[in-house]
């Protein structure tokens, strides 16, 4: 059995409260950690092998390595737990049950790049999370771990809490940044990246709420430690959300390097009822779809882009020999039409025009070009736009027709 890290505390009665926190070892190393050099917290991040666990999987240490050297203004560290990708649902369960695990991350991912104030910015509809956390955000205050000259380390951080309000588009960091500063949720063009012009025009680190949390173990366990972990190239544990057709759907913390059938299978309990499995979205809605027989493969960022998908937010969708892949095609465009921002042409015009066509080829009324007008729109649509938002979209869009393509023909009148 792997060692929990992030989940240690889940099971335990009262696990959001400080002084649970603090009996199993929270916060217990911090004022030894603000007393290094904050280049050696940024070295030692970059040596275990950290990446970005709320999409991307940018290496962390490197990202934060980009803001610029001595600048004289303010630098912000913006937390991400917006968490709008659908199945996924991990970083409401730090909020929830182990919200001063995060508040510990920060102080030192802040000390380390040299930031003074920090924001949480939470998905509007997680509104239990956000009572948690911002109580516990109360509580650190109280207790002297935030605020002016923390544990006498001469370090000060003050922690902002906002509340979004429901948009799937804020969960792209530019797009954060925006709805942040009081704006409409645009994601912006980049360069400059946030490390060099982000929130307020000043150098900003955008982190997901799982990637921070895991911050203080390696910096307190050392960098080969959490490296060994995972694979050659992704240290750690991650948390998998794992739904759909499944015995015990729910939040999975395991190494980056397992497999996506021993998650399925081994811990996740297999299929119900005898079922057999069809396919399975290995990374939130926006990774492209895996076959049954093609489930052997690592569950790290690497092992799952070599797959041909993307390890994205960790939301592992599991569909039985009963899920109809077109309907699930035309749920998921429309899913992505109503929340496309509506900036960029290609994607404000493409995702309609490609939920209409899904639409019309469930309900039996598709035509034999429909199918290759929606690989030709999607193709020509990506990477042609300001954010990532169209090139997720992109994924299910090609993967579900070519991977089931039979499916969708036999809907299409002849």
């Amino acid at each position: 059995m792997a060692e929990l890290i992030l989940t240690r505390n889940f099971h335990r009665p009262d696990s959001h409260a400080l002084r649970l926190y603090q009996e199993t070892g929270g916060y217990e190393g911090l004022q030894r950690v603000l007393a290094l050099p904050p280049v050696t917290i940024i070295e030692t991040v970059k040596k275990s092998n950290l990446r970005g666990l709320g999409g991307a999987g940018f290496p962390t240490g490197v990202k934060w390595g980009f803001i610029p050297k001595g600048h004289p203004g303010p630098v912000y560290l913006v937390i991400n737990a917006d968490e709008g990708e659908p199945g996924t649902f991990k970083d409401r369960y730090l909020l929830e049950r182990d919200p001063h695990a995060l508040i510990e991350g920060m102080i030192v991912s802040a000390y380390a790049i040299g930031s003074h104030l920090a924001f949480v910015y939470i998905r509007g509809e997680y509104v239990q999370p956000w009572r948690r956390f911002a109580r516990a955000v109360e509580e650190a205050y109280a207790a002297g771990f935030l605020g002016r000259n923390i544990l006498g380390s001469g370090f000060d951080l003050d922690v902002v809490v906002h509340r979004g309000a429901g948009a799937y588009i804020c969960g792209e960091e530019t797009g954060l940044i925006s709805s942040l500063e009081g704006k409409k949720g645009w994601p912006k063009l980049k360069p400059p990246f946030p490390a060099i012009r982000g929130a307020f025009d000043a150098p900003t680190i955008v982190n997901n709420v799982e990637t921070i949390c895991h911050v203080p173990h390696i910096v307190q366990r050392g960098a080969e430690w959490f490296a060994a972990l995972g694979t050659a190239t992704q240290g750690g544990t991650r948390m998998y959300s794992v739904s759909g057709h499944i015995r015990q759907p729910g939040v999975y913390e395991l190494p980056v390097s397992v497999t996506l059938r021993a998650l399925i299978y081994e811990h996740a309990g297999g299929l119900p009822d005898g079922r057999r499995l069809k396919a399975v979205v290995p990374g939130g809605s926006s990774a492209p779809i895996l076959r049954a027989d093609e489930i052997e493969v690592a569950m790290d960022v690497d092992g799952l882009k070599n797959a041909g998908t993307m390890a994205g937010s960790a939301g592992v969708i599991v569909m039985d020999e009963t899920v109809s892949i077109p309907e699930a095609l035309m749920v998921v465009a429309r899913f992505y039409a109503h929340e496309s921002c509506g900036q960029c042409t290609p994607c404000r015009e493409s995702t309609g025009w490609i939920f209409k066509m899904a639409q019309r080829i469930v309900e039996g009324k598709g035509r034999k070009e429909d199918l290759d007008t929606i690989l030709d729109v999607a193709r020509r649509g990506a990477g042609t736009t300001i954010c990532a938002f169209y090139d997720g979209a992109v994924g299910p869009y090609i993967s579900y027709i070519e991977k089931f393509r039979d499916e969708f023909e036999a809907l299409i009148p002849k």
